[in-house]
């Protein structure tokens, strides 16, 4: 058999009611010579029943439940394309998506990774708010990591595409990454080659309460995604220690982590106005203007009561 130029992997847990929209996306695209897997991650529902119905088709592989990392993981370990292209069940791909990503690969020989804008949708598929990420990177990254504790306008998985030899220097997602895998790789691989971004938005991204974004911020979020942050920061200078690479990352660079600690805590208006001018000079938004607009509605948004102090007046 000919060996498939790309492969689509698609991790999937209890979404037998999306994915097979993400299946008929990748089955309808115009590229030639692609093989699809989909790790089902322990699914309860009806997911194997729809996988099944594909037939030959499809790569199906059911696994005990692991987490995002370990099914994805699972998924490279089964597949043999030298572009490995990430499909998160919930979302869907536009028609040329997979040629785009070739043609930039080509096009690109030290890229390790290529992305592309993906339109945020409501939960039937209805389009809401503008493409993201807004602001767009192309080229050698790891510099703007290295001062932004790892934090740029990054990709979705489902928009995120990288070479197998990158994939084979970087070695699988630590497992750790049960949710968000996606911080290994769009953290990781500017370490190890260019990233291309591709301006179009390729694919479409479903928000529901499901997934690490939700339409409204609690404490329990907060603190979950700033534990994320600094274990992935922690992961990530592991391995740039273990490829003897000399950057590091510092999470007192991280201005998002910072953002959401004053969420929490509460902030007078000293500590809005001092964020406010340390997000002047946050190195992870490049865009000057967004990154003006931002910093200034992060900080001045703060509340002087946190989440936290909230909750415990409320249980008095």
């Amino acid at each position: 058999m000919e060996r498939p130029a790309v492969s689509v992997l698609i991790n999937n847990y209890n979404y037998a009611r999306f994915i097979g929209r993400a299946i008929d996306s990748v089955l309808s695209q115009d590229a030639g010579n692609v093989e699809i897997i989909v790790v089902d991650d322990g699914s309860t529902d009806q997911s194997r029943s729809v996988l099944e119905a594909y037939g030959s088709r499809v790569k199906g592989i059911f696994q005990e439940n692991g987490g995002q990392a370990a099914a994805i993981n699972t998924a490279v370990a089964s597949s043999m394309g030298e572009i490995l292209c990430f499909l998160d069940a919930d979302d869907w791909w536009a028609p040329g998506k997979l040629s785009a990503t070739v043609a930039a690969f080509r096009a690109n020989p030290q890229a390790s990774l290529v992305y592309h804008r993906l339109q945020p949708t409501l939960v039937d598929g209805t389009p809401t708010s503008k493409p993201i990420p807004r602001t767009l990177c192309s080229g050698a990254l790891s510099p703007l990591l290295t001062r932004s504790a790892g934090w740029w306008p990054f990709p979705m998985t489902s928009a995120v595409a990288v070479r197998r030899s990158a994939w084979n220097a970087a070695g699988n997602i630590p497992e750790q990454f049960r949710i968000s895998a996606d911080a290994w790789l769009v953290g990781i691989y500017p370490f190890l080659g260019d990233v291309i971004a591709m301006p179009d938005p390729l694919g479409f991204y479903r928000i529901h309460n499901n997934n690490w974004y939700r339409s409204a911020e609690d404490a329990t979020t907060l603190r979950r995604r700033m534990t994320h942050w600094q274990r992935t920061v922690e992961a990530t200078n592991l391995f740039l220690s273990a490829h003897e690479l000399p950057a590091r990352l510092h999470l007192t660079d991280h201005y998002p982590y910072h953002i959401a600690s004053a969420k929490l805590q509460g902030a007078d208006a000293r500590t809005r106005c001092k964020l406010a001018v340390e997000g002047l000079f946050f190195a992870g938004e490049p865009n000057l203007l967004r990154r003006m607009r931002d910093s200034l509605r992060s900080a001045l948004g703060l509340s002087r009561l946190g989440l936290d102090i909230g909750l415990s007046e409320a249980a008095k």
